[in-house]
């Protein structure tokens, strides 16, 4: 069983909420707009890491893939930073983790989770800043997500 941590949109900004949340995690998931090497190489620092390139990750992430799938116990996950950049046809994919709308969003299409964590860096518009925890073993999940206080988000 591990403990996952799906964040996306940074933006060069990281929580202490959101760092408190990944060092309990056993790993996690980026979904892009990291926004600085810094920010990246820290993240880095913390634990395994599953990490793509977003739309405001510009020359110093032009090693970053663009979308990976990955397998953790038994729960494969395919990432990527935009909604549009999923291939119409996905095959052998439990999970789709994607960002870019900082809006949270969970929906299960055809089996599918699809899943946005929102952003938990800069605040845009009045929308929440979350994140999402996740469970996975033997090839079944389980998800929560997490809103960051408002007097902690400032």
């Amino acid at each position: 069983m591990k403990q996952i941590a799906i964040i996306s949109d940074t933006h060069g900004l990281l929580r202490e909420f959101v760092i408190k949340e990944i060092v309990a995690a056993d790993c996690f998931i980026h979904a892009g707009d990291i926004n600085t090497p810094y920010l990246l190489e820290t993240l880095q620092q913390l634990g395994e890491t599953y990490v793509v390139r977003g739309n405001n990750d510009k020359d110093w992430a032009e090693d970053l893939p663009k979308s990976i799938t990955v397998t953790i116990e038994g729960v494969s996950f395919f990432i990527v930073h935009n909604k549009k950049d999923i291939p119409s046809v996905l095959t052998d994919v439990d999970v789709v983790v994607y960002g870019h709308s900082h809006k949270y969003s969970a929906e299960i299409m055809n089996g599918v989770l699809f899943l946005n964590p929102g952003s938990c860096g800069k605040r845009r518009f009045d929308l929440d800043i979350t994140m999402c925890r996740m469970t996975v073993d033997a090839g079944y999940y389980q998800y929560e997500k997490v809103t960051i206080p408002q007097e902690i988000s400032k």
